[in-house]
């Protein structure tokens, strides 16, 4: 009888459904967040990932995998796309894709990088640009249950044109503290110069290792085998550092 129940449930994690686009919003210069209706959609953690697949009329067919942005809501699925100038998919998702057009969706997929409401350590947060969307899932997830997990962020762009979700993030979530590191340039007036993210800006702005945190690090490769390593380097258990990488 278990075996059977998994195999239904991994079943409907696998099957392709219709999904309709019924909002768009900007994020940032280059980013938008697709809100989708998908009837029958079985739910999510915060911090899963959906595969998305388009096909043309002659029948072409490519897909992609993107992070979920939104903590559960019923039917609702938001996925924040960031846009890859020489991208096949991404430009026409934040570009063409028109309110009522619909497109195949799988998931959701993945359980080790996720955040569960009833996890009480505390929570330190690694984004790398667009890889803030699957653990900006979570800081809605916190949000929706009330839940009193303290969380800490921090947040590596390149420029204040580039960063995602500047209003939520800088509305006061309690619970909530945020840095940002930007790499290339800054708002007016940042005490900080532009600059790659270093060991002290992930112990000034996270969690020490004393505290045991759990660590969710995503973004480009790169970014997270740099922030991964430094992260151990300063004490924190690898077992409690989880990554997702894109790219």
């Amino acid at each position: 009888m278990a075996r059977a129940t998994v195999s239904r449930r991994l079943g409907e994690r696998l099957r392709w459904r219709t999904a309709r686009l019924i909002e768009r919003r900007d994020e940032s210069s280059t980013g938008r967040t697709l809100v989708f209706d998908v009837p029958g959609w079985p739910g999510h953690l915060a911090g899963q990932h959906v595969d998305v697949r388009l096909t043309a009329e002659d029948g072409y067919s490519t897909q992609r995998s993107y992070s979920v942005a939104s903590a559960p809501d019923g039917e609702k699925v938001e996925l924040t796309v960031q846009r890859v100038d020489d991208g096949e998919v991404s430009p026409y998702l934040t570009d063409e894709l028109a309110v009522g057009d619909l497109v195949e969706l799988r998931g959701p997929v993945g359980g080790w990088f996720v955040w569960r409401p009833e996890q009480k350590e505390p929570v330190f947060l690694v984004a790398g640009g667009s890889g803030l969307v699957p653990l900006m899932a979570m800081i809605r997830m916190r949000r929706a249950v009330g839940s009193r997990t303290p969380f800490r962020l921090v947040y590596c762009i390149r420029s204040p044109e580039t960063q995602l979700f500047t209003v939520e993030l800088r509305s006061g979530d309690p619970g909530l503290d945020t840095t940002y590191v930007y790499s290339q340039s800054t708002p007016a007036e940042w005490p900080r110069s532009p600059g790659r993210f270093t060991a002290s800006d992930l112990s000034g702005g996270g969690w020490p290792p004393d505290f045991e945190p759990t660590c969710y690090v995503c973004g480009s490769t790169g970014f997270v085998e740099t922030a991964a390593g430094l992260l151990v380097a300063l004490g924190h258990h690898p077992g409690r550092v989880r990554t997702e990488r894109f790219g």
